[in-house]
């Protein structure tokens, strides 16, 4: 019997002098993810984009419950995103989307 995927939420802060699209900016998620784990690694991560705000600087990454640790060395490791200089910052991890909305804000 095949177990249920958990989910976890990471609230991202994006330090960048530049702009540049959601697209751009996944692509460097999983440029940095395979880099440090490959391929396979990269496939246990679940990593999927759930909100983007470039005004605010703000992203919303969905990852599986045993991946994020991984996830969150990758995004310490990015110091890029396309050819801009670029930090990313998790400003918090949650379960759900609603908590996560609810601690982030504050």
């Amino acid at each position: 019997m095949l177990k249920r995927m958990k989910r976890r939420y990471l609230a991202l802060e994006i330090d960048c002098d530049g702009t540049f699209s959601a697209h751009e900016f996944m692509d460097a998620v999983w440029g940095a993810v395979l880099k440090l784990y490959g391929e396979y690694g990269a496939s246990r991560t679940g990593l999927t984009l759930i909100n983007y705000n470039l005004e605010k600087k703000f992203a919303v990454v969905r990852a599986t419950h045993t991946a994020v640790d991984m996830v969150r060395t990758a995004l310490a490791s990015m110091t890029r995103i396309g050819n801009k200089p670029a930090a990313i910052h998790v400003v918090r991890v949650s379960g759900t989307i609603r908590s996560l909305y609810k601690k982030a804000t504050k």
